[in-house]
């Protein structure tokens, strides 16, 4: 049988340099280094013949042939492995759809004992309904498998009880993605929340700073000197804080938060307030300070019922204007993103030796963040439903066999082999 002629490789410099950044990562997998070495090899000016590169990379001359014709043909993806065949399946295609929609319902609707499913539970179910040979817990698990079932695996889930979730999400949203042009406007919009029970901890040694080679090493024993309440607005067009520290927080505190946030935050001529369902955020208290800053008249014996004292805070005729988030939906609200920032930066490490210490450092810290580190956040939800292309869980899994890239920060070779999967949007 005659010998093939070896393909000529020609590199261009972006080529050339991905290949030469893959076999210099230490993430690459061995397999794709070593490929990329012998394209690298092929490449030369001489054109060197297949023989000549098994001996330099160690190898034999076929295999050196094989991938030099693979990439010829098909570029960069052909230095993968083919995908193969695999043995034929034996299990027939009504008990691979028996098996998949028994663990879709929960063992209750299949008249079993258990409450949570597994491999076992399956396999009996599926015997007794079809009356079949055996069927081993491997092959429900490949069945599972394939479409990405887990039916052992649970995660809580909370209902939102609010019949107007999209429509609320949606206002709260459009105000954020106008912030800028509103703010521009003499419009400000302002998110106010609480960060309740921060804890006072002392460690009962002190903490040892890193060494080369050793991590930071904290005590795990400390000392208790209680607890604070953060109640922080955010102005959402600059990242500004205005913020009040204190032991409670009940209407009063709230109602002498807003005082002070409205005389520390940008002077403008309207303002809207998102803030969620606490019932603290919409007392009587509330509704008196905003009657007087709108100069609207004030009547409480109109306002007895907290239906009423919403529908009064949301009037847009108003000059300060309340947006509650829905219900089970705090997560819209804006500053509890700076709360996030507030616990990684400051609470989560910090040891304090009395409240007094706590209250000076956390005064300390705001400040600070207001001069050097207050910024706008960026917010790319809409209100609209996101749904993933691609499950996560399986995405995750061909990660570790090296098949797709699933990071905030993907290795080289991920980057160039598999692009990331988008989100879409929901079809209306």
């Amino acid at each position: 049988m005659p010998t093939p002629i070896a393909p000529r490789i020609i590199l261009s410099q972006t080529a050339r340099t991905d290949l030469q950044a893959l076999i210099r990562a230490h993430s690459t997998p061995q397999s794709l280094g070593f490929r990329a070495r012998i394209v690298l090899q092929a490449a030369d000016v001489d054109q060197p013949t297949n023989l000549t590169i098994s001996r330099h990379v160690g190898c034999d001359n076929r295999t050196a042939g094989k991938w030099r014709r693979r990439y010829a043909s098909l570029g960069l993806p052909g230095l993968h492995d083919a995908v193969r065949s695999g043995r034929p399946k034996t299990m027939s295609a009504p008990t691979r759809v028996h098996v998949i929609s028994v663990a879709s319902t929960l063992p209750q609707d299949q008249e079993r004992t258990v409450t949570r499913w597994t491999l076992d539970e399956i396999a009996a179910t599926v015997l007794d309904a079809l009356n079949t040979d055996a069927i081993s817990r491997s092959s429900i698990f490949r069945i599972l498998q394939d479409v990405d079932l887990k039916p052992h695996k649970s995660e809580y889930w909370l209902n939102s009880h609010d019949e107007d979730f999209e429509a609320k999400a949606h206002t709260i949203c459009q105000l954020y993605a106008t912030a800028l042009a509103s703010y521009q406007q003499g419009r400000l919009v302002i998110c106010c929340d609480e960060k309740t029970g921060m804890q006072i901890l002392e460690r009962k040694a002190p903490t040892k700073p890193a060494q080369p080679g050793r991590r930071v090493r904290r005590e795990h024993e400390y000392i208790r000197h209680g607890t604070r309440v953060l109640i922080n607005s955010l102005a959402v067009a600059t990242g500004q804080l205005a913020w009040t520290i204190g032991t409670t927080r009940t209407a009063r505190d709230f109602v002498a938060h807003l005082q002070q946030a409205f005389g520390k935050l940008p002077h403008m001529q309207h303002y809207d307030w998102v803030m969620d369902n606490l019932n603290t955020h919409w007392s009587l208290d509330v509704c008196r300070l905003v009657a007087r800053w709108c100069h609207v008249p004030f009547d409480p014996e109109k306002l007895k019922k907290g239906a009423q004292r919403r529908a009064f805070l949301s009037d847009p005729s108003h000059r300060h204007v309340v947006h509650f988030t829905p219900k089970h939906g705090s997560w819209l609200n804006q500053a509890e993103l700076f709360f996030g920032v507030l616990h990684r930066r400051f609470c989560a490490h910090g040891s304090f030796t009395s409240a007094k210490d706590f209250e000076r450092r956390l005064e300390r810290f705001l400040r600070d963040y207001n001069v050097h580190h207050a910024h706008p956040y960026r917010w790319t939800y809409t209100g609209e439903p996101l749904v993933r292309d691609t499950p996560f869980s399986r995405t995750k899994r061909q990660q570790r066999q090296g098949r797709a890239c699933f990071s905030p920060r993907p290795k080289r070779f991920e980057r160039l082999f598999y692009p990331l999967r988008p989100y879409r949007r929901q079809a209306v």
